[in-house]
């Protein structure tokens, strides 16, 4: 099962330095708004290929008055694991795998992190491309390798966007990045189906408690020769400043399995049950195909639920792997037996 045990800070977000040793189950977080609690959590979430739960730019994260770098590092059980900046180069992101030089991609090999924020509380109603990086999120835990095609295809997309809004197209340059956004493109559509697929199965055996089923479904580009696609395209997209069909055009659809209702249409509360019951079921999912069970990050989660329905929380949680929660109050954790519970203050932090 990877853990952290130990998770360390140098100028990230409110953090000159900070250093968080937790035991395995619950890792309870809580104090005053504006505390330092989600960048926390956010620290974790960069521990994986991507911008992380809040999806900032690589400088935003360096603490103002700081040296204008950030550091995170975490040792788990059997590897550490760092990621960071240099001033010298705020968007180049660094990785380091027990001490070695590493590709951000290899992160996901050694831990996969899901995490639920209030900002997703409108996933379904927003927009499809946060819905599509919510699914790429839920496929990276179950195949690791999904970052590399993803961060490919879109490196590709972008250089030929670039290429087809100049003057005087080169064809044979064209065709090489077309040919390397259908094959990637392939990859990364047949991934999404495969998790969609498994994970509908999985939402449909979960169990009929307090936490609503979405039936979930892939939409928008449903495959074919996108090679013969992108060359038909080229005057088309070139037109449009954009690549007008492939799979970055597809979106998770879902629905309130019980009321057939689209999830967007469905109330406030229902959503983030959907939502809730959507995260809890990968992570049975992760831990069934993985052997072990992803890292959860829940933010502010246990205050937008009633007593009941907190308790139900904590038990579908308990014995899920390491699952750091935060809450203002440390009243909003009880119920929860043993778990590493920590006070954060502005730029510090200790143990309860």
């Amino acid at each position: 099962m990877a853990v952290i045990t130990r998770l360390s800070l140098a100028d990230f977000r409110s953090y000159s330095s900070a250093t968080v040793e937790p035991e395995p189950g619950f890792v309870l977080l809580y104090g005053e708004n504006g505390a330092g609690k989600t960048n926390l959590l956010e620290a974790v979430s960069m521990l994986t290929p991507g911008r992380g739960l809040r999806g900032a730019a690589l400088s935003e994260m360096a603490r103002q008055d700081g040296s204008g770098s950030w550091a995170v590092a975490a040792k788990l059980d059997e590897v550490d694991i760092g990621t960071g900046t240099q001033a010298s180069a705020p968007e180049r992101r660094q990785v380091r795998i027990n001490g070695a030089p590493a590709s951000v991609n290899l992160l996901s090999e050694w831990l996969s992190v899901l995490w639920l924020t209030p900002a997703m509380d409108r996933l379904f109603t927003g927009s499809a491309g946060d819905r599509r990086r919510f699914l790429d999120r839920l496929v990276l835990a179950l195949e690791p390798a999904h970052a590399h095609h993803a961060s490919r295809y879109e490196a590709a997309m972008r250089a030929r966007n670039k290429l087809l809004a100049g003057e005087g197209w080169d064809d044979a340059w064209l065709a090489s990045l077309e040919l390397a956004m259908a094959d990637h493109g392939a990859e990364l559509a047949a991934a999404r189906s495969r998790t969609v697929t498994a994970l509908d199965a999985q939402l449909a055996a979960a169990p009929n408690d307090d936490f609503a089923s979405a039936a979930i479904a892939l939409e928008g580009w449903v495959g074919g020769d996108l090679l013969a696609t992108l060359l038909a395209n080229r005057s088309r997209d070139a037109a449009a400043g954009r690549t007008t069909e492939g799979p970055h055009r597809q979106d998770l659809a879902a629905h309130h399995r019980a009321k057939g209702t689209a999830a967007a249409q469905s109330s406030t509360g229902e959503q983030k049950a959907l939502l809730l019951g959507l995260v809890l079921a990968h992570s049975d999912l992760v831990a069934e195909r993985r052997g072990e069970p992803p890292l959860l990050l829940l933010d502010e989660v246990a205050a937008h639920l009633d007593p009941r329905r907190r308790a139900a929380l904590f038990a579908r949680l308990e014995g899920r792997g390491q699952v750091w929660m935060t809450a203002t109050e440390a009243a909003l954790f009880d119920g929860i037996g043993e778990p590493s519970r920590f006070h954060v203050q502005p730029g510090e932090i200790s143990r309860a």
